[in-house]
């Protein structure tokens, strides 16, 4: 198996991870605990960064003198659906914006085609001393598919 497959894939909206749904996901009626729809989220998240090329650990200590850091500032999720043991998960990542000191992404959890978990995810962008900095330019293209040739993300800010 690749790197990429286990990191899912960059996609023309954005990133596309598959994640199957084991026992440790679920409580005691076999469907998925909500807070596991967080950890799903994050790995979708951590590796749509990977993918693009962002090394988070890197950013945070050589990113520039100040260095970089991205945290979740906040998150709206609504619950459509239940997933359960052995289901097999699509979560979709999409940037809405990349810009300022935060970026905005939108995220779904999908079971063959049916939308699970809806979430918009607010990342605040931050220096190593933890206050608001802003998101290079570079960087920001990067998530809005501004030269990265990937064609992700048609939102401008």
């Amino acid at each position: 198996m690749t790197l990429i497959a286990l990191s899912g894939e960059l996609t023309d909206t954005g990133h596309r991870l598959i994640q199957r749904v084991y026992y440790e996901d679920t409580d005691f009626s076999g469907v998925v605990y909500h807070a596991r729809y967080l950890h799903f989220m994050e790995r979708a998240r951590t590796d749509y960064l990977r993918l693009l090329g962002v090394e988070q650990a890197t950013l945070a200590i050589e990113g520039d003198s100040e260095g970089l850091v991205f945290v979740v500032h906040r998150m709206e999720i609504d619950f459509k659906g239940p997933a359960r043991m052995d289901d097999v998960l699509t979560i979709t990542t999409a940037t809405e914006k990349a810009g300022g000191a935060k970026m905005v992404l939108n995220q779904e959890v999908r079971r063959e085609g049916t939308l699970l978990i809806a979430a918009k995810v607010i990342i605040a962008v931050i220096n190593g001393s933890g206050r608001p900095r802003r998101l290079p330019e570079a960087l920001g293209r990067k998530f809005l598919g501004k030269g990265s040739g990937s064609g992700i993300g048609a939102n401008r800010l």
